[in-house]
């Protein structure tokens, strides 16, 4: 039942994709580029001078770190197909045919949207409306199924939400007191 919903889901998204150029070329730009600015944002947000988004920064990516080795599992656990392999698809974009279980666009932009959101809020939601559209983006493109994406997303969460809740009680709390100390922070 599940599989058939995300067939029917996917095949609804996808054949749209071809009949908007102007569409296409965002879905595209969305599938194959946007993460770029997500690893910009990290640089830029690791060399501000404040304390709070260098610690966003290292809980980005150690939690990217363990939500793709999650990711890596699942994936050898549960592999499945791509779409276009699978099925007769509008492919807009290149790709190779391995595993489409779970998405790893979909965690790492994701991964780092939600750690961006749980440290800034309003920056953190501009992110996690990106990370959704390149989420989407990648079903519109015919290379994802919703669920991949869907699942991608919610490693992501959890694992984000995770290690922002053990990094003051196991980590930095103990080795450095507070997130004010750590060093490299300058502003008072």
């Amino acid at each position: 039942m599940l599989q058939s919903w995300d067939y029917s889901l996917f095949s609804w998204i996808n054949n749209a994709a071809g009949s908007f150029p102007a569409l296409d070329a965002i879905m595209r730009f969305l599938s194959e580029d946007a993460e770029y600015l997500f690893y910009l944002a990290v640089i830029v947000y690791c060399f501000t001078r404040r304390g709070t988004d260098r610690r966003m920064v290292v809980q980005a990516l150690v939690s990217a770190f363990v939500a793709f080795g999650i990711g890596y599992v699942l994936g050898h656990l549960f592999y499945r197909d791509r779409p276009f392999v699978a099925h007769h698809v509008h492919q807009m974009i290149e790709h190779a045919a391995n595993a489409s279980f779970p998405s790893n666009h979909s965690i790492g932009s994701f991964v780092i949207a939600f750690s961006i959101f749980l440290c800034r809020k309003k920056d953190g939601a501009f992110w996690l409306l990106l990370a959704a559209l390149i989420g989407f983006s990648r079903i519109w493109n015919g290379v994802h199924y919703p669920t991949d994406v869907i699942s991608g997303a919610i490693i992501a969460i959890v694992v984000s939400a995770v290690v922002y809740k053990l990094f003051d009680k196991l980590v930095w709390s103990r080795r450095f007191g507070s997130w004010r100390t750590f060093p490299g922070n300058y502003s008072r």
